[in-house]
């Protein structure tokens, strides 16, 4: 039911009739300019009070001011309930993303981790509907936090991650049974009994259960030195030994159930909004949340008008705890149990445990916004555009780039630089030597480099990228995705980037995998000055790496060259560092704590190995 259907826009606006002829019912209120755009959404209790409370001569906001006189219609619509109110607010706001309320950027499904109910469970992601047949762990805050649990999960029980399609086609172990991440039950090489139990000790990790998994843990070590089985009770010894470190790292506390911890600061004219998500007495994780319009808010306020829109149509934790108190905590415990079927709290904790819980969020929202702020923000800018017109889940803040550099095929070199929201991250840049393939197979190449690189961050060297920007084409892609298909890294976004025909900036080909076709960038774009950016790093890198492995080919001794290096401290150097390919990786300090070696020759040798530093 609407109280102004159809206004005149170009008529001139009369505040005092119209709020006169207001219902007192509760409903929605939106307010449009002069164009007839949606400017703000409101809900209301009283119709007549709150929009009148607007045209009042005193105590509105900067904000507000400027937002009224930009008021040309004001269209209403009255519902049963003010619970009603409040959801049709919340639709409205996410359909008409007015410019004066307080939005979110991001919308997405909860990520959560899935058991499935195959005979051989697997352990995956999942988002969306709840249709597949399994157990449901989390949610966890973000894609990330659900990738660290998978890794975590990985190395202390051996459950399959990898695609049922990838698993169905096995007639040999993968790389993960290798490296006793999985036990191969794709090729029969672990009893059903025994898998289960491992799936049976994730669930039972999952749910927060430590304890029992480690006292059942220690029985079987013990069933198993009893019966001599000594290198299998070894093996689940280093088992408990991984699981008590896990405890250790991570607080758990005695609260029952599961919480959202919400954490509110505004500061500097930018807000930020701290979800940690607590199930089963341990932290899952945190996310941030931005939204734009609410710099002028108060921590309450800002509350109130993110809660709906975080909470409606997803699930809902039974409690809530919360930073600051929420002027209109009842009606939103209302509504979020009517929606979610089940009771919820809304709370801000004095005592307890919970404390604790927001103390933590708080920090966490502390050195986000900190961060925010001394961002650089035109990068920033670049980063979030590519999200854009990628259409990530989430802003990528990492991303890893390779190129492929020789002459005539002799001494290959892959590079690989990294990127993040600070610019170039040189001190995780790698260079890697290609042996062992046809001179000039650059496909061969890709290949080789990236099954080292993804090794090691499976063996827990180095840190995911959010992005896999490989310079080249289609050719290039398919090693790629054959590489991370094997380490189980399948969900690793992997984009493209080829120069066009006539090798001009602004005209590459970009191939994104997953999607159909090329993703177009215009020449002006600033997401594609950033991929540029990145890809002409990758390939300077790689050119200077391969014309150092070059001229050290032609030296006998790359230690000798070095001044104030005899002998003896040469010897000492390589026993220390097992060998010169850690001499090359160690760091000037590092260096410096070799006996004999002084600050200024162990910056000598630094500077032999990185040049370009």
């Amino acid at each position: 039911m609407s109280q102004a259907e159809n206004p005149n826009i170009e008529s001139q606006f009369e505040p005092v009739s119209f709020v006169k002829s207001l219902t007192s019912r509760p409903g929605v209120y939106r307010m449009l300019d002069a164009e007839g755009t949606v400017i703000y959404v409101g809900k209301a209790k009283n119709l007549k009070k709150r929009v009148g409370s607007y045209f009042r001569s005193s105590g509105l906001t900067s904000k507000t001011q400027v937002m009224v006189a930009q008021i040309a219609a004001i269209e209403t619509t009255v519902t049963h309930t003010e619970n009603e109110a409040l959801i049709l607010e919340n639709n409205l706001i996410k359909e008409l993303m007015p410019r004066y309320n307080v939005l979110l950027r991001d919308d997405k499904s909860y990520p959560y981790l899935l058991i499935s109910g195959d005979k051989f469970p697997r352990l995956s992601v999942h988002r969306g509907a709840k249709r597949k047949k399994g157990k449901y762990f989390g949610p966890y805050p973000s894609a990330g936090a659900v990738r660290e649990s998978l890794n975590l999960l990985q190395k202390l029980f051996p459950v399959r991650q990898c695609e049922d399609s990838y698993y169905q086609n096995r007639s040999r172990p993968c790389l993960q049974y290798q490296i006793k991440r999985c036990t191969a039950p794709c090729v029969d090489l672990v009893s059903e009994s025994d898998y289960q139990k491992d799936v049976q000790h994730t669930i039972m990790f999952l749910e927060g259960k430590n304890q029992q998994v480690m006292d059942e843990l220690s029985q079987q070590m013990d069933t198993a030195s009893q019966n001599l089985q000594f290198e299998q009770a070894a093996f689940i010894r280093d088992k408990i030994i991984s699981l008590r470190r896990v405890q250790e790292r991570q607080y758990v506390s005695s609260m029952q159930g599961d919480s959202d911890v919400l954490a509110a600061i505004v500061r500097d004219g930018i807000a930020v909004v701290e979800v940690s998500f607590v199930r089963g007495g341990r932290n899952l994780g945190s996310k941030s949340y931005f939204p734009k319009g609410s710099s002028d808010l108060t921590e309450s306020e800002l509350l109130a008008a993110f809660i709906p829109q975080y909470y409606l149509g997803k699930d809902v934790p039974a409690e809530i705890l919360l930073s600051h108190e929420v002027e209109e905590s009842q009606l939103l415990q209302e509504v979020l149990q009517t929606e979610s079927g089940h009771k919820v709290s809304l709370r801000k904790p004095q005592r307890g445990h919970a404390t604790r819980w927001l103390q933590m969020a708080m920090t966490n929202a502390d050195i986000s916004l900190t961060q925010r702020i001394s961002s650089r923000s035109n990068l920033l800018q670049r980063f979030e555009i590519l999200q854009d017109v990628l259409e990530l889940d989430e802003m990528p803040k990492r991303i890893e780039c390779f190129d492929i550099s020789h002459t005539s095929g002799e001494r290959t070199v892959a590079s690989c630089v990294v990127f993040g929201l600070e610019g170039a991250i040189k001190s995780d840049y790698r260079k890697f030597n290609i042996e062992g393939i046809t001179g000039g197979d650059d496909y061969a190449a890709m290949h080789q480099a990236l099954s080292r690189r993804f090794t090691r961050l499976n063996n827990g060297e180095g840190k995911r990228p959010d992005l896999l920007l490989i310079d080249g084409g289609k050719g290039q892609i398919k090693e790629a995705q054959e590489v991370l298909a094997e380490l189980n890294l399948s969900d690793l976004p992997i984009l493209g980037i080829a120069k066009g025909p006539a090798r001009k900036p602004g005209e590459e080909t970009l191939f994104l995998v997953g999607r159909a076709g090329e993703v177009t960038l215009s020449a002006d774009s600033p997401a594609l000055h950033l991929l540029q950016q990145v890809r002409d790093e990758a390939h300077r890198f790689a050119i200077t790496g391969h014309r150092q492995r070059r001229a050290k080919a032609r030296k006998s001794s790359t230690l000798e060259d070095i001044a104030g290096l005899g002998p003896k401290r040469r010897q000492k150097l390589l026993q220390q560092f097992g060998g010169l390919q850690e001499v090359k990786r160690a760091g000037v300090e590092d260096l410096q704590r070799v006996d004999g070696i002084s600050a200024a020759l162990a910056q000598k040798i630094y500077d032999m190995f990185h040049p370009d530093n």
